[in-house]
């Protein structure tokens, strides 16, 4: 890292464990047995049934990188790219043992600490140049020198590597700690944005899913630098305004520097609302899609955040006598993402207003609807199908396991789905029911 005096009124670490589900298993299985090899050291992943080699690939060492695997892919994929990948099955309760100890390292260097997944965390350093002045070289300015002495710290007590990033808001620091891994240091402060974060492609910038890469790609926009000089009428035009605005927005490096302390290990996610006006029989087919769409997605952003998943999604409402009523769905393939859970979750809605012993049928009226999601994982036993057809019926538990004969022919379905979308936008594709 070049030598540099920074100036700034906010100093925020965006802290990112470096393979943290693969590190902490690997020390783990040292922990029980020292002479077993390092799993970091080996082409080896976490993910799906490992008797089974079923589920997908969740956390991935260094080595099996270089053999083209990725998160997220099929493990029968992954293994037939790298035939000696070592497997090994997911242990939230190591990954819980190990992020509270990743976070302690951190509560001893700043009293403000935002944790927002298991893995990583923001820690506001403003102010704190007096307290930490010692650690100071020619070669080592604050804020750098503080990222570097907690990162060794992490290493050296701890036995896993971290990314530091560093800058004045949440979004460029985060960034930062996305690029060269691992155990590595690097700054993005408003002046460097040029420099550093323009040229990158646009599906690199945080909160730029794939989908919208892929329309911004298709009018000519392939770099961050050039959607940060787009026009912003036009990206809103063509994204819609929330999703328009933000990328302009983080394109040009704008985003929060509010670092908030709270955080909590979730057992479950859940979101409700109370309705501006009563839900009724009369009213229902207008107003509960945009009603569970947003309650959806904000579920859905946390589970992402998070990276985990959950297999039973619960609706809930509260009636105008103010009785609380819920239906539940347990399904076969895990779920995080917004479309699944909207579908489910309006499934289960119809069930408990609609049904023959509907709450609509018994003339009560909604003032307040809910949606949550437990059983949670961390995605390892999550099917990849595009029409989702093996519910099991609430409560009732399903082997996942077991797959499907039809699973090739959905995988390319899938891929040819995400194709047309990319190339005609999101909603070229819709199933027979909707039409």
């Amino acid at each position: 890292m070049e030598n540099h005096v920074y100036d700034h009124d906010k100093y925020i670490f965006h802290i990112d464990v470096n393979s943290a589900f693969l590190s902490w298993s690997a020390l783990k299985a040292l922990s029980e047995d020292p002479d077993s090899v390092d799993l970091r050291t080996i082409p080896s992943a976490v993910g799906g049934d490992v008797k089974t080699r079923h589920g997908i690939i969740t956390a991935k060492s260094i080595p099996a990188k270089k053999y083209g695997i990725v998160t997220g892919e099929p493990v029968v994929k992954a293994l037939e790219k790298c035939p000696s990948l070592v497997l090994v099955k997911s242990d939230f309760t190591t990954y819980r043992f190990y992020s509270h100890k990743f976070i302690d390292v951190l509560k001893r260097y700043s009293p403000l600490i935002e944790q927002v997944s298991i893995d990583e965390a923001y820690v506001d350093v403003s102010g704190m140049h007096s307290m930490y002045h010692h650690l100071e070289t020619p070669d080592c300015p604050f804020p750098i020198c503080l990222a570097a002495k907690i990162k060794d710290e992490i290493r050296d007590t701890l036995g896993f590597t971290v990314n530091v990033g560093i800058s004045s808001n949440k979004l460029l620091a985060k960034m930062a700690s996305d690029f060269q891994k691992p155990d590595r240091i690097h700054t993005l402060f408003p002046e460097e944005i040029r420099e550093k974060m323009w040229p990158l492609d646009i599906g690199d910038l945080y909160g730029c899913g794939k989908a919208t890469a892929g329309r911004l790609q298709s009018i000519g926009i392939r770099t961050i630098g050039e959607a940060a000089a787009a026009d912003l009428q036009m990206l809103t035009s063509i994204l819609g305004d929330n999703i328009g605005s933000y990328i302009y927005a983080a394109a040009n490096g704008i985003g929060s520097s509010e670092v908030s302390d709270s955080y909590e290990d979730a057992k479950s996610y859940s979101n409700e609302t109370t309705l501006r006006s009563d839900l009724t029989s009369d009213s229902y087919d207008k107003d509960i899609i945009p009603v569970l769409k947003y309650l959806c997605g904000s579920v859905s952003r946390r589970l992402i955040a998070d990276r985990v998943f959950g297999r039973t999604v619960t609706v809930s409402v509260k009636t105008g006598n103010f009785k609380r009523h819920s239906a539940q769905m347990q399904l076969e393939s895990s779920i995080n993402d917004e479309q699944h859970l909207l579908k489910y979750s309006k499934e289960l809605s119809d069930k408990l207003l609609l049904g023959d012993n509907g709450l609509f049928m018994r003339g009560e009226v909604i003032r307040l609807v809910g949606v949550g999601v437990t059983k949670l994982d961390d995605g390892s036993y999550q099917q990849l199908s595009l029409f989702d057809q093996g519910l099991s019926a609430p409560n009732e538990s399903t082997d996942i396991n077991t797959g499907s004969p039809d699973r090739e022919r959905q995988k390319k379905l899938d891929d040819m789905t995400e194709k047309l979308r990319l190339e005609f936008g999101k909603d070229i594709i819709k199933k027979g029911s909707s039409l």
